[in-house]
């Protein structure tokens, strides 16, 4: 689950809304930032609700690179 937005259903979890507009006043009501789309439903970037509700932050994976230094 890596996407960038919310899925339909993540978004109904989280507002309890299912009409894109009740879903904008709950978002708003939370203060969660979010764009309305040109077909009307609603784009929540999972960042951000992770930022605004408290998600705990992801270990950064440590890159592995050669010693070119060893002889």
């Amino acid at each position: 689950m890596n996407n960038l937005t919310l899925s339909p259903d993540e978004l109904k979890e989280l507002t309890h809304k299912c009409r894109s507009s009740a879903q904008v006043r709950a978002l708003r009501a939370m203060g969660i930032e979010h764009k309305v789309r040109p077909d009307g439903s609603v784009a929540v970037l999972r960042a951000h609700v992770d930022k605004e509700m408290g998600a705990p932050k992801q270990k950064a994976v440590a890159s592995w690179e050669p010693n070119w230094s060893a002889a």
